[in-house]
């Protein structure tokens, strides 16, 4: 997508206008600065930022034409990537359409950078076509704000560009990252067409600093990690190496909140003797070795579906270490709530993401280092009688997958789905999993597994806008294989985002669960009440999305057996190209199965406890 014959502000002795010297400059500072990617939308009011960005031979570029599936596609790349990949549109309510997938990058910690094109100041609050306000358009849910001074050709007002972009790119990628909104207004004309004297003949050579900017950022930025003191560091692992009986826990939330790496993580579990309770979002969930003489540590996954059979038979723990966002699991949250342990809370950010208000240590450090640091206090040697603690998890552990895969094997249910997902997706891959019931499932059914799987989800709002475009926008940023689980109402909802398959060369696997509207809501009470359960609240739709192949040139299969599943995703994900599998269920009956099976569970893991 790049053409190193473009036309670049090198090629040209000066900028044809001062729109055209404007994005140039702010577009190389952005690449200086690390953006290799941008998504754009289009509009006429950009057109010096697209133009900028279609010359730059090293920023590869992603046309979307709905600008809430570009924003989203934008969410997804930079969770898989880490940094962000720069948003632009037009002025008016495309800027609007943006709003949403800002909102989950501000909950969810994602580095974003919009780009809002903006009449000039003179036409704002006059009746003007196509202008709205757009000063704070997204209020608290970005980092930083800055409505860009107009386009001028002098030193100074280019030097000052180039440090808003570095400064920008920090607020975005700092601590906690997030969204940043330039607002850049432009006058006509847009194109880059000559406009006399509106560049000095020779701005260039005179302004090098300016126009050119420095070999590397204008600005370069540090950011330093936080850390504990020695005697800080000292009280939490004597805290946690004094607790009766071992009985601690390290509980991994979403990665939304950085958790310790792989490696600092196992080393902490290997020295407290703890085990890991693992979200299927938190990058630990999948990616630790389970067997064999490379044996890592107790990765527990099944916590959702016996927790609340056994919390009554089993002592309650007397630590917990909590990294990461909230977990996904409401039987795990309400578990923590319940006990009395002390609960360290891990974020190095320092801000407040425990809604149970159970914390007892707030702990603003580097989750890594701390793993680290709080490891190296332990003296290696553990009781038995601590090693009890943790050997109810692992018997729990395994009766309760033998069982899972004995399930899904009796009936197909949804849970089984991400069941056979989990097990069967390829090793590495990258999987997005829809709200509501997908990632819930993936919670309670998704068994714990070596692979290098990365699991993303939108936690941060738990919205079911943009799910698909997400997804593909992860997806555009590896080429690992690319699996997408969502429910029928997101699908729907985000129907747009799959012209992105083949306007930005992203392949998938799609299993789109088709249980005819909101499966959710028959785990809330609202269910007893019919009217008006079934029409305002489960919503049958009846829709047929066969369609949607031929529209978007995908291939498309129904099943209704779990064989019939397990067939079309291991072909699926062992193939080229794009293709949707719709799996057909029945929500109630998954509901209740769910049910039948967390009660069976409970009772067997009870048995002699």
């Amino acid at each position: 997508m790049t053409d190193d014959n473009r036309d670049t502000p090198s090629n040209r002795d000066t900028a044809p206008n001062r729109n055209t010297l404007w994005a140039e400059t702010l577009v190389s500072e952005l690449a200086e600065q690390g953006v290799d990617a941008v998504c754009i939308a289009p509009g006429s009011r950009s057109t010096p930022l697209t133009v900028a960005f279609a010359q730059h031979p090293e920023i590869e570029i992603f046309s979307h034409l709905d600008e809430r599936s570009a924003a989203f596609f934008a969410l997804g790349r930079a969770k898989r990537t880490g940094k962000p990949t720069p948003l632009v549109c037009t002025s008016g309510t495309a800027a609007a359409n943006f709003h949403p997938a800002i909102i989950e990058a501000n909950q969810a910690r994602v580095p974003m950078v919009v780009l809002t094109a903006d009449r000039p100041p003179e036409l704002r609050d006059s009746g003007a076509n196509q202008t709205i306000d757009q000063e704070k358009l997204y209020g608290d849910s970005v980092r930083w704000y800055k409505d860009l001074a107009e386009p001028e050709a002098t030193g100074r007002k280019l030097r000052y560009l180039r440090t808003t972009a570095a400064r920008a790119m920090v607020q975005a990628t700092g601590n906690p990252p997030g969204p940043v909104h330039l607002n850049v207004p432009f006058r006509k004309p847009l194109e880059p067409v000559e406009v006399p004297d509106d560049v000095a003949e020779g701005f260039e050579s005179a302004n090098p600093l300016a126009a050119e900017g420095r070999d590397g950022p204008f600005v370069r930025t540090t950011q330093g990690v936080p850390e504990l003191s020695e005697a800080d560091v000292s009280e939490v692992g004597q805290a946690l190496e004094s607790v009766e009986g071992g009985r601690g826990l390290l509980v991994v939330g979403p990665a939304d909140t950085p958790t310790p790496d792989r490696d600092a993580l196992a080393d902490l579990a290997d020295a407290t003797g703890f085990p890991i309770l693992a979200d299927p979002l938190s990058g630990h969930r999948f990616g630790h070795p389970q067997s064999g003489e490379k044996a890592g540590p107790t990765i527990v996954g099944g916590y959702d579906g016996y927790l609340d059979a056994v919390s009554e038979a089993w002592p309650d723990p007397e630590v917990v270490v909590r990294f990461g966002a909230s977990p996904t699991s409401k039987v795990l949250r309400n578990y923590l709530e319940a006990s009395d342990a002390r609960q360290f809370l891990v974020d190095p950010a320092g801000e407040w993401r425990e809604a149970t208000y159970t914390t007892t240590d707030l702990l603003v450090v580097d989750p890594t280092r701390f793993a680290e640091r709080v490891a190296s206090e332990f003296d290696g040697v553990e009781s038995p009688e601590n090693s009890a603690w943790r050997e109810h998890f692992e018997r729990a552990e395994g009766r309760y997958w033998e069982a899972v895969a004995d399930g899904r094997e009796e009936r197909l249910f949804e849970g089984g789905v991400l069941s056979l997902v989990a097990d069967e997706t390829p090793d590495p891959a990258t999987v997005m999993v829809s709200n509501s019931m997908p990632v819930r499932d993936l919670d309670r059914f998704g068994a714990p597994r070596a692979a290098d799987v990365t699991v993303l989800g939108n936690r941060g709002a738990s919205g079911i806008d943009g799910i698909t475009s997400t997804a593909l926008g992860a997806g555009s940023a590896t080429d690992d294989p690319l699996v997408l689980v969502t429910g029928d109402v997101a699908y729907y909802h985000d129907m747009n985002g799959l012209l992105a398959v083949a306007r930005c060369g992203v392949d998938a696997t799609i299993v789109e669960i088709n249980n005819d509207g909101g499966g959710i809501f028959h785990m809330l009470p609202i269910e007893e009440f019919d009217p008006p359960f079934t029409e305002q609240f489960r919503t049958p739709h009846g829709l047929d999305f066969d369609a949607t192949g031929d529209l978007y040139d995908v291939e498309f299969e129904r099943v209704e057996t779990i064989d019939g599943f397990r067939d079309a995703f291991v072909q699926s994900v062992s193939s080229e190209g794009t293709q949707i599998i719709e799996v057909v269920t029945d929500a109630e009956a998954s509901h209740r199965f769910r049910e039948q099976l967390t009660e069976r569970l409970g009772a067997e893991l009870t048995d002699g406890e």
